[in-house]
């Protein structure tokens, strides 16, 4: 797929599972699962002992899924990652030269930023996406709800603290998608292979992203229908 197509897809799945578990084979199978439980997106930390070649071998046999990097802190890593097949970079701070990197190789550019003035920069150097990181820890939902009064247009990625009972307020403050982690695929489910619990939580969530989408944007009713 073309960047705005995996831009779209990204923005209508509305999750961004993080996988940061410690060894390829754990990183494969939780990958596995979020997909198989109807969200078939991965961002691959850096973190993950051998994450490139994880990256590369789910582009090569999940070509259905939309796999990225994360914690991509220079540019050589995002080219390592990009010749990988990765489709997506992001970054827990703001780095230009990522940015420019990932715009130049035709990959969605989704850096981290926290403060106004760095989701100003993100946004004026064009990035896809700013992920707000970390969101809980200065004011949740309502700190993306404050982001979007100045821009209203630009899709935000609510990151870090996003659980169950978090996921629909900052969909509801503006948050265009979730960034999730252990709350997503809790380490003790990797370690016991438990892929049926993860499928759980993946439906959880996203039935979460649909009931408050539902919200915002209610259905007009016919009996609200003035013309009636």
């Amino acid at each position: 797929m073309k960047r705005d197509e995996i831009h779209s897809r990204i923005e209508e799945i509305g999750i961004i599972p993080a996988v940061r578990l410690s060894s390829a084979e754990d990183a494969l199978f939780a990958a596995e699962a979020v997909s198989r439980g109807g969200i078939p997106i991965v961002e691959i930390e850096m973190t993950v002992p051998g994450a490139i070649a994880v990256i590369a071998h789910l582009v090569k046999h999940a070509p259905k899924m939309i796999v990225g990097a994360g914690d991509v802190f220079d540019s050589d890593v995002a080219r390592q990652c990009v010749d990988a097949g990765a489709q997506f970079l992001t970054s827990p701070g703001l780095d230009m030269k990522i940015i420019e990197f990932a715009l130049g190789a035709s990959v969605v550019a989704m850096p981290g930023s926290l403060t106004p003035t760095e989701v100003t920069r993100a946004w004026k150097a064009g990035a896809d996406f700013v992920k707000v990181f970390p969101c809980a820890q200065v004011g949740g939902d309502s700190y993306i709800r404050a982001l979007k009064a100045p821009f209203p247009t630009l899709p935000l990625v609510a990151s870090g603290g996003v659980n169950q009972h978090t996921a629909a307020n900052f969909i509801l403050a503006g948050a265009a998608a979730l960034g999730i982690g252990g709350e997503l695929i809790p380490k003790d489910a990797i370690h016991l292979r438990q892929a049926e619990r993860i499928f759980t939580l993946a439906h959880r969530f996203s039935k979460f992203v649909a009931s408050a989408r539902a919200m915002l944007h209610p259905t007009s009713s016919p009996q609200n229908n003035p013309s009636n």
